[in-house]
């Protein structure tokens, strides 16, 4: 991975992102994973980049990997372990069947972009819509350079944080949400970082993505666009 990256303004970052995405020519939908560990800012950087990429008017289809969760029974299945959230928190075949295939190559463009809301624990009913070919996805979520997926983007970005930044920021976010500052601390020790250490070993995203952004401070981020022979 390149280490001459230079700190961007966020307003710099986006153009640059920007201009990275709509540079992806295909005779159909471009797919583009914004991955990254959880508190990463991902969800962010995709809303800002569907913001950018509409003002230049490209359709847009903002999506996320949260609302292709599984059912709590299954993710919790091998209860708070980082296995468990590492292979069992998504349905990777429906994300694959529902919305990145029909937007590929050989897809007939009518897709759904959520079947399962996790907070609820319910499916959703599923309604499916008709992409335009020039139509740009931006899908954020966690684990999305894995093996089942790696080969469906036509543009991977990876948004890196520390561990150290990813649990600071877990602890102002995620306190109400879990119930306590403790509660947080307690599950992003035991599942949700020794999952992404799982997903480095197994996926090496770093690696595989085309752009690496360091988001460690998002006023004062940095990119690099990796070249054909740092990705192999």
């Amino acid at each position: 991975m390149a280490h001459d990256r230079h700190p961007l303004s966020r307003p710099a970052l986006i153009e640059r992102l920007t201009a990275a995405i709509m540079s992806v020519e295909r005779p159909h939908p471009v797919r583009v994973a914004v991955d990254g560990p959880d508190a990463a800012g991902k969800t962010t950087l995709a809303d800002e980049l569907a913001s950018a990429v509409g003002n230049l008017g490209r359709p847009v289809i903002r999506a996320s990997i949260d609302s292709f969760h599984q059912p709590r029974e299954i993710r919790y299945r091998r209860e708070d372990s980082p296995e468990g959230c590492y292979h069992d928190t998504f349905d990777y075949d429906a994300l694959r069947k529902e919305l990145l295939e029909p937007l590929g190559p050989d897809g007939d463009r009518t897709y759904c972009q959520a079947i399962f809301d996790y907070q609820t624990d319910q499916a959703l009913a599923r309604t499916h819509d008709r992409a335009p070919d020039n139509a740009i996805l931006l899908l954020d979520g966690v684990f999305l350079l894995r093996p089942e997926l790696i080969d469906i983007w036509d543009l991977r970005i990876y948004v890196s944080v520390t561990p150290e930044e990813t649990l600071r920021r877990a602890l102002e976010r995620d306190a109400v949400l879990f119930g306590s500052r403790e509660e947080v601390e307690r599950r992003y020790r035991s599942r949700y970082l020794p999952a992404q250490q799982l997903y480095h070993a197994d996926a090496r995203p770093l690696d595989n993505a085309d752009i690496v952004v360091d988001n460690d401070d998002p006023a004062r981020p940095a990119a690099a666009r990796l070249s054909q022979s740092e990705r192999s």
